[in-house]
């Protein structure tokens, strides 16, 4: 009866906990697409200033809905440099410092923030990049954190320190990187999550009192 009365227990408290999930969770839809996003705040494509033509791309993200919280991407750089040899060889290209304006649009809180990336620049070759894109802020929102209009609500958007770009033969999508990042919320638990957390404990309350009373 004991066994019984553990398996009763522990599937109601399992299903409370999987409606109070349910309960709290959210979406969240957003986009880097927005004008003013690119290097310097104008173009999506950097090109080189020495040495043979190469481009470093940024191919944005539309619309994306996502979970919460979730890892994402904010779109990719694409660096092609089609007259690079290897490093043995020497036939490089290079690239001079820049500044890249990342736009995140949160379409459904109604706000834009901004990753600001800078880069050193650097040589490369068809096998080698040093070139970084170094991120700040790391976090938009909650509410009006680092907000260049409206406001997140619960939601933040963080993003990695860095973004490593790969060499121009490099990477399952050859010279592609990804801008990683997450979404998650800052918001407190929903009033009718926690009244199925409360409930499912006083609901185990009640089967503990009965099989003691039992006894």
């Amino acid at each position: 009866m004991k066994i019984i009365r553990f398996i009763q227990a522990a599937s109601i408290t399992g299903a409370v906990f999987m409606m109070a999930a349910s309960a709290s969770a959210t979406t969240v839809t957003y986009n880097t697409n927005a004008a003013g996003t690119g290097f310097s705040g104008s173009s999506l494509t950097l090109n080189n200033t020495l040495g043979a033509a190469a481009t470093l791309k940024f191919i944005p993200d539309a619309n994306i809905t996502t979970g919460v919280p979730s890892n994402v991407n904010f779109g990719n750089f694409t660096l092609v440099c089609p007259l690079c040899s290897t490093q043995a060889i020497g036939t490089s290209s290079s690239f001079s410092a820049s500044t890249f304006n990342l736009i995140i649009t949160d379409v459904t809180d109604g706000a834009t923030g901004q990753f600001v990336g800078t880069s050193g620049g650097g040589t490369i070759f068809s096998d080698t990049s040093p070139i970084t894109v170094n991120w700040a802020p790391l976090q938009l929102g909650p509410g009006t954190n680092n907000a260049i209009s409206g406001n997140f609500g619960p939601t933040l958007f963080s993003t990695t320190v860095f973004t490593g770009i790969v060499a121009p033969n490099s990477g399952a999508v050859p010279g592609q990187s990804t801008v990683q990042g997450f979404v998650n919320s800052s918001a407190v638990p929903e009033p009718a999550t926690l009244s199925l957390l409360g409930g499912s404990l006083l609901g185990l309350g009640l089967l503990r009192r009965k099989r003691f009373s039992r006894q």
